[in-house]
């Protein structure tokens, strides 16, 4: 089982990378081309055309294996998104800033809380309650990828700009409330009947406790001038923090990763052990944790599974609904509050993008057994086509056609 994990992450690395390079040149961020390497090497691709090649590769025995190396992978990188959360940057323009990233969550939310309607019947079964699945595609509707969005403004020299502060300010709103929102869905999937109290009361203890008494006292003690390189030991204290803060929500019924983000954002972004962090580890987990992630997605992930013209109606239409959502409600509500329509409309775009976020999120909802295997699918395309146009329509607004 190790020989062949050992393969598929080095397959999955590879491909990757070169797949990233490619899209990189066309305008579009890397993280596309590791998510397609994953979905290439699973039984979408690989699968289908050599399923002796891929039965070696990524055989059914290694999947516990991947999936824990992906958790892992999972739960440090949303450690290191709640580092990168700047409050900073959410004082310029507060109430304009408050009132776009809200309309990119109630909107989205609402329209896949009515989208659900016409999903369950089809693709899902009496085995699942309606509630839950509904709140989670209303939850899948809403997320944006505060990460790859960042990379994108990048890509396009934007970050230094007012409407990339904007995006990446909303953004972060955004997916701070989306991480809390899915907090409460996983508590109520998980929670038994009148055991939804078990799970709430634990939670908001826990939220009290690192608001209240964690966050002062790593300002306290991790920012300052008195403070200079972080050494081995305090390094090794923030892991064992991360690891038990996750331990704690999944021990409580909520994510691990929720946890793991709020550890992250509670930390001073730009304290030195923050910096050092970032430095240290984030090669790690983006070069050699996260293609797991891509790989086991990839292994959920079957597009020969949407065999009728029906489930690729159903596809569309999920893609229709997130671009109307995010898109629609941040462009309108941006114009609102002052923005040029040419502004709004990019912010909209930039606001659209999913990627990653997305695909973990997703594969909660699969852990979960919320979702099946084939709307798995059909939300992985759209997280994939809604990330690709981003680049293209932000460049295409700034060019005025």
């Amino acid at each position: 089982m190790l020989p062949q994990l050992l393969l598929a992450l080095a397959l999955v690395i590879a491909l990757g990378q070169i797949i990233g390079r490619l899209f990189r040149r066309i305008g579009q961020p890397p993280v596309i081309g590791e998510v397609i390497a994953g979905i290439v090497l699973g039984p979408s691709l690989l699968g289908w055309i050599w399923p002796h090649a891929y039965a070696f590769v990524l055989p059914a025995s290694v999947a516990p294996l991947l999936g824990a190396v992906a958790q892992l992978g999972v739960i440090l990188y949303m450690f290191l998104v709640g580092l990168e959360l700047n409050p900073a940057r959410l004082r310029p323009r507060l109430a304009a800033t408050v009132a776009i990233s809200n309309a990119g969550i109630i909107v989205p939310f609402a329209l896949g809380v009515m989208l659900a309607f016409s999903l369950y019947p089809r693709l899902s079964t009496s085995a699942v309650p309606f509630m839950n699945f509904t709140l989670f595609i209303g939850i899948a509707m809403s997320i944006t990828a505060f990460p790859v969005l960042a990379r994108i403004l990048s890509d396009l020299r934007m970050t230094h700009t007012d409407l990339g502060a904007l995006a990446l300010a909303c953004a972060a709103i955004d997916d701070v409330t989306a991480w809390c929102l899915l907090a409460f869905v996983v508590g109520v999937v998980n929670a038994t009947s009148g055991g939804m109290l078990a799970i709430a009361l634990p939670t908001l203890g826990f939220v009290a406790v690192m608001f209240g008494v964690v966050r002062p006292a790593a300002a306290r003690l991790l920012q300052g001038p008195a403070t200079g390189a972080p050494t081995p030991a305090v390094m090794a204290a923030m892991l064992v923090a991360v690891l038990l803060s996750a331990f704690t929500t999944e021990a409580i019924g909520v994510h691990a990763i929720f946890g793991a983000f709020l550890l992250g954002a509670i930390i001073p972004h730009d304290a030195p052990v923050a910096v050092v962090l970032h430095e240290r580890f984030g090669p790690l987990v983006t070069l050699l944790l996260l293609p797991a992630f891509f790989a086991f997605t990839g292994m959920r992930t079957e597009i020969g599974l949407l065999s009728t013209a029906a489930d690729w109606a159903a596809c569309a239409a999920i893609i229709v609904v997130a671009v109307a959502g995010k898109f629609g409600a941040v462009t309108v509500v941006g114009r609102i509050t002052g923005l040029a329509w040419r502004q709004a409309a990019q912010l909209g775009a930039l606001m659209n993008t999913r990627g990653l976020m997305e695909l973990i999120v997703l594969n909660v909802g699969l852990e979960l057994g919320v979702i099946s295997a084939r709307l798995f699918t059909m939300f992985v395309i759209m997280a994939l086509a809604t990330t690709m146009a981003t680049t293209p329509i932000v460049r295409a607004i700034a060019r005025g056609r």
